[in-house]
Parts: C-alpha cells; structure tokens; sequence
C-alpha cells in the first residue's frame, strides 16, 4: 500500500474511534474524565504488553497512573450508559437478525480483596482457581460479533458478608443472583432496547436452569440451550422423561448428518437428531430435545453425544436448530479478542464499581474492532488489530 493510502487508512480508524467517543460523552458529567476516557480506549487498543494503569498512563503521556484510577474508581460517569451505547452500536454496524449468546470467562487473581473474588472453578484455565467469575452477554451476526452487556458474579461468600462486600464498594442493596439469574437480567435489557436477534444460545449451566427457559418462551426469545444428558422434560404423552433416555430410544433413521457452520477445517459436520416435546404456552411454537453426536475420525471410537433444550417457531427446521447450537463458539472468540487485544483481564482494580468501568471500556474497544474489521472486510481490507489507535 502506497504511503499515502497507509495515511488516509490510519485518519480514518482514528476518526471512527472520536466518533465512538462522542457517542458516550452523555455518560460523563465532567470534562476531565470526558476526555481521558478517549486515551484509555485508545491505549486499549495500543499493542502493549499489559494495559493497566502505569501502561495506559504512559502511552497517554502522562506521568503517574493516578489518572487513569481516577478515571476508574472515583470519577463520575456511568458505565451503565456506556453499555447502552455500546450495545446500540453493535447493534447498528452489524446488522439486525443475530444470535444472543451468554457465557461466564474467569479472571485469575491473587488474595481475597478483589470484589467476587474466591477459589471456583473457571474455564479460562479448565479447573478450579482463586478468580472472579464475568458473566457476560455478546451479540453475533454472519458479519461480525461483539460483547453487549456485562455482569460480576458475586458467590454467596460475598453476599452474606457485607462488611466485606462493602470494603469492596458493593452496596448492601446487590443481592446475591445465579449466574442464570444474570443472563436473565442482561437478556431482558436487550429485549427491553429492541436488539433484534432471533436466537439465543448458552452452555448447560444456563440450559438446565427451566426458570430462564420459561422466561424466554414468554418474552418469545427461541432458544437453543445445552443441557446434561440427566435433564428431565416434559414428553408429548405428559411423562417426565431424562434426555439421554429419549435419545437413546432413536432408531438410526431418525439421524440426520448436519453442519454446525463452517469451521478452520470445513464444515463442522455431525449427526444429529430431535425429538419433538410437550408444547409450551404458544401454539406456534414447539419445543424439542435436540442431540449432537460426533463423526468419528477412527472407526474404532466411540460417538460422542451432546444434547440441546430447544424452543421456537414450529416450522423450524432442525438445520436451524444446529447451526444455533453450533454457533455457541463466537462467544469464545470475543473472549480472546477482547482479552488479546482490547486488555479485558489487564485491569488492576478491586473495586466493585471499577471493574464493570474498566470491563465496559474493554467491551466497547473490542466492539469498535469487530465493528471496524465488518466493515473493512466488507470493502475488501484486512486492518491489523491495533491499527486504530495510531
């Protein structure tokens, strides 16, 4: 590319980022933190090896991290508006018709002052770890997908001990909320500020919780939700039936091979097959157990079955219902990018108040990448990730 393309290129990353910057200035109520929030989206997307405070301070060229702290811990702003605006923005650069897909990620940490902060398991690193558990809400369509909203899982440790959750500026009013409880919460924002996604898809933690699949059925939301094969659900003929039993009643014809999506190395191919069950409260509507089973690549392995709680429009096909299920991963993604590249676990603050500040800017840093790279990738560019920041 020719230097004065490079140039041109660069101006207009660089204005696309101010523009996002205007979209949230109604969140500050001060000049000072108005403006300093600019540099921290841009250190965010600065090639840095940590982005904390001392770090994002230093590439804004000041002297001391104090501002940037500030910026998290005391100033005043809402973060809340923040994620408002954030979520109308992806909502508008990506497109209507998408996926909502909730998913927890952990971020590791040392000693026991950070809010929600315990020994749990996490799988960021596969097993149990002293960490805070993010729940969190992303928004995918077939041009690109981002993170929307955001919530802080508080274990029961941190619920039933206020002096402690107080010391960690977590008012006595935040109850203590399952993490269904929080997909609940965040999902209802999203209806409630017309998203428009015609699906919703989660892991077995979310699918097995029947109050968030009622939920979804009344605000009709269909929903493809993993779930443990011990799960019960109510058959046609009113009995209460384990999935894993039903499945295995299936003769071989009622198996279909169907894709999950394309993937790094074709179509993501499996069988899979549904068994229709009792309707719920719209007669337009059906409800189905959905299974999953794994090609072998050796003739001598065994099948590896997943299985699915599903809801929607009758005249849904079970293509449909497994390119939802398969689609589940795009939340991973944004949890890499956000983290690789827009410093989601780089922060250093304990307080309650200030990690959802520093998650919303994270957020908003990753959703103007995917935004950005939709539409490059749209006019046939390919940017580097951190091209918006120079």
């Amino acid at each position: 590319m020719r230097c004065d393309g490079l140039v041109a290129e660069v101006q207009d990353w660089a204005a696309g980022l101010e523009e996002v910057h205007l979209r949230i200035a109604g969140a500050f109520a001060r000049a000072e933190p108005r403006v300093r929030v600019l540099a921290y989206l841009r250190g965010l997307l600065e090639q840095l090896e940590r982005k904390n405070g001392w770090t994002l301070a230093e590439a804004a060229g000041e002297v001391s991290p104090d501002g940037m702290q500030r910026l998290l811990r005391t100033a005043d702003w809402n973060a809340d508006t923040v994620r408002d605006e954030l979520r109308a923005y992806v909502v508008e650069r990506l497109g209507p018709g998408g996926v909502l897909i909730v998913d927890e990620t952990g971020f590791i940490k040392k000693g026991t002052c950070s809010a929600g902060v315990g020994r749990q398991y996490t799988g960021t690193t596969g097993k149990i770890d002293n960490c805070q558990i993010g729940v969190f809400c992303a928004y995918a369509t077939p041009a690109g997908r981002a993170l929307i909203d955001r919530e802080l899982y508080l274990p029961r440790a941190w619920t039933d001990d206020r002096e402690r959750a107080r010391a960690a500026g977590i008012d006595d009013a935040v109850p203590f909320a399952t993490k269904p409880d929080l997909a609940r919460r965040m999902l209802t924002r999203a209806l409630d500020a017309g998203v428009p996604a015609g699906w919703l898809t989660a892991d077995e933690i979310y699918g097995q919780d029947k109050r968030l699949r009622v939920w979804c059925e009344q605000r009709g939301l269909p929903y493809v939700l993993a779930t443990r094969s011990n799960d019960t659900v109510a058959t046609i003929d009113w009995r209460q039936r384990r999935v894993r039993a039903l499945i295995a009643e299936l003769p071989e014809s009622a198996w279909a091979r169907c894709s999950a999506g394309a993937g790094a190395h074709g179509q993501r191919l499996s069988d899979c097959a549904r068994i229709e069950l009792l309707a719920g409260f719209d007669p337009s509507w059906s409800r189905w157990v959905l299974a999953r089973r794994t090609i072998p690549a050796d003739p001598g392995e065994e099948p590896q079955l997943a299985y699915y709680v599903c809801a929607g429009p009758t005249d849904t096909s079970l293509e449909q219902l497994v390119a939802v299920a398969g689609g589940r991963w795009r939340i991973e993604e944004c949890f890499q990018a956000a983290k690789n590249e827009a410093g989601l676990a780089s922060y250093q603050v304990r307080d309650y108040t200030a990690w959802y500040r520093h998650i919303t800017l994270a957020m908003l840093a990753h959703a103007y990448l995917s935004a950005t790279r939709a539409s490059a990738e749209k006019g046939g560019l390919r940017p580097e990730p951190s091209s918006s920041s120079r």
